[in-house]
Parts: structure tokens; sequence; C-alpha cells
């Protein structure tokens, strides 16, 4: 059946995994959740249907995340869910049992172990032809970066569990830094900002929301407020508080300035000539952290360059694992090789 399946690109990611299917572009963006049974740890959900169940699932059913920081935690729960969104990618079409090529991107700090781990989920997952490529790679290409080109390009693509961080020239990596400081760790923070300040316990979900509505890397022209629902610690009882966008500022520049300062540590390491360069074609921004209201200007004023964000920055990886598919043969270079031979 592999003759007949759709090659797809796949970005696995901590947050959200996204697919994208030869000739349909992005067919699936969906959280990268699953509920199981607590017993025989069987999936019940996954993706945006397992999201709406978290913090509200019976005590024998738990929601969880299969990825940490980027990397697997959860193999055979991983392989559901690059089985089930391998199908879904697949409904439209007359296999009954697809076996498709796949390439997927991993942070350019993984391990040999959590490398094979992708490849070995994804091939138990019914691919028929597994290849890797960093996501710093991915995402230069999904924006559109001439990173084939001598001149130097930057991107930082920060997800939901790595930060990437890669100077680009004549399609190799000249620098590269992969940071487990990401969106989660912007999550944790305001979650133990309002747990200290105001004895409110909130769960991930609504610390996700007031990030995406509140947060910011440097101050708004407006600032704004928001008001957070979670439980007293004290009385155990329900609260709902009003925080302001300062208050997240503050709670979250420990991990945005750990950022900034991986940034300045790669430029600090980077050639001269790529660093002129950047002067010219700046800084591209990628992953759903880009977003962060004030990032741009942040990094801008920090690091002296511009910063700009890709069009549809979350989509960047999966656009790149996109184009490597239509030309396999160009790219074979940006792919990731690994001990022994990856394909049935």
């Amino acid at each position: 059946m592999g003759l007949f399946s759709l090659d797809i690109g796949i970005d696995l990611g901590t947050a959200n995994t996204l697919v994208n299917v030869h000739g349909k572009g992005i067919v699936i963006n969906e959280p990268s959740w699953v509920t199981i049974e607590k017993r025989s740890r069987k999936p019940l959900a996954i993706g945006a249907r397992a999201k709406e169940m978290v913090g509200r699932t019976p005590a024998n059913v738990i929601a969880i995340r299969p990825l940490r920081d980027g990397v697997i935690s959860e193999f055979e729960i991983t392989q559901a869910m690059l089985g089930y969104f391998i199908g879904k990618a697949h409904q439209q079409t007359i296999v009954p049992l697809p076996r498709p090529r796949v390439v997927v991107g991993i942070p350019s700090g993984a391990t040999e172990v959590e490398k094979r781990a992708v490849l070995d989920a994804s091939m138990a997952a019914g691919a028929r032809e597994v290849h890797l490529i960093e996501e710093p790679r991915a995402a230069a290409l999904g924006a559109g970066l001439p990173i084939s080109e001598v001149r130097g390009t930057m991107i930082v693509d920060i997800g939901g569990g790595t930060t990437e961080v890669a100077l680009m020239s004549t399609g190799g990596i000249v620098v590269s830094r992969s940071l487990r400081v990401a969106g989660d760790e912007l999550d944790q923070d305001i979650i133990t900002y309002i747990r200290n300040k105001y004895n409110l316990f909130i769960g991930e979900r609504m610390a996700e929301q007031v990030k995406i509505t509140i947060g910011s890397a440097y101050p708004l022209t407006t600032e704004k407020t928001m008001t957070v629902r979670g439980r007293n610690l004290v009385t155990g009882l329900p609260e709902a508080i009003e925080v302001s966008s300062v208050e997240i500022r503050e709670a979250i520049s420990g991990s945005i300035q750990v950022i900034v300062d991986t940034i300045k540590d790669a430029l600090d390491e980077a050639p001269p000539e790529i660093v002129a360069d950047l002067i010219e074609s700046g800084i591209c921004l990628a992953g759903g952290g880009a977003q962060l209201q004030g990032l741009v200007e942040r990094l801008a004023d920090e690091l002296n360059l511009r910063v700009w964000v890709a069009e549809d920055p979350m989509t960047c990886v999966a656009r790149g694992a996109g184009i490597i598919l239509e030309n396999l043969d160009t790219y074979r270079d940006f792919l990731v090789s690994l001990d022994r031979r990856n394909s049935r």
C-alpha cells in the first residue's frame, strides 16, 4: 500500500503536532495530548478532544503529553498518537493501511537515543520510510529563508518545549543552540507567580490562556488586565482575581532573559562575516512562542538587530518538512543521519 500512501511531513511538537501532506498542505494542527485509561494505559482520546479533557478527567483516566522538552517521554503513547495522525491524514484516500514516507522535525540538541525513539515510533506507527530533520533547518526552509545561499541567516524557533537558535550559511548550520526553555516554561512561571503572590492554584490551560491574552516580553502601549480563575490554597474554595500584563511580564521575565542570553551567546560565537550579514537580513522568529506580544521589540532592543516574525510562524517546521519531501534528493544533505539504515 506504500505506493498509494501520501508522503507526509510531521512537526512532532511538545505542545502541538502538525501534519503536512504532499500536495495538500497542512491538514492537521492539533494539540499533542492523549487521554489514557489509567490501568490498561489504552488511549481514549487524542489531539484536540484530549486537550479539552485536561483537568476534567475522572479518576480512572489521565491526560498526558507524551513529549516533553521536544523529545519522546512516553514511547507507546507517542506511537499511538502518530498512528492516529497518519491515519487521519489518509482519511480522504482509499488506502486502508497507509504506509507513507515521513519526514519528522527533531530538536537540534536531541541525543542519538532521542532521535532513535522518534524514528522507531514513526516506523511502529506505520511509516515505510522515515527521515529526520533538525527543526531549525526545517523552520528556516518553511519561513522562506535563503539558507542555501552563501550569506548568513538566523532563525529562532520558540516552541512549547524547546527554543532552537541557529545561524546558517551555504545550507549548513554554523552555530546552533537548543534550549529547553520555551512556551511550557512560561506557563509554569505564570502558575508559580500566581500561586506565590495570590495563594491561587491555576491549571496549565488557564496559565496558557493568560500568556496568550496578556503575556508580553516588552512594555505594551496599553497595558491589559484579565480575570484568572482557580482554587484558593488557603480556603480551598474557588476564587477569581484580576491580574495585569505588567505582573505577567514580571512573572515570565526570567525565562525570556534566558532565551535572550542564549541568542547573544550564539551571536558571540558567530564569525564576523555572518554577523555583518545579519545586520541586513535580521533575525527570523518562528514557532508558537514567536507570537508573544512585545518579543520582537525586546529582542531588537537587546540584540541591536532587526527582528521579524515569519509568516504563520507555528507552521514553519511542518512546511519545511513538506519542502524536503518534495525535493528529497536535493535536500538529502539536510537530513539527520543515524548509525543504521531507517527504511524498510
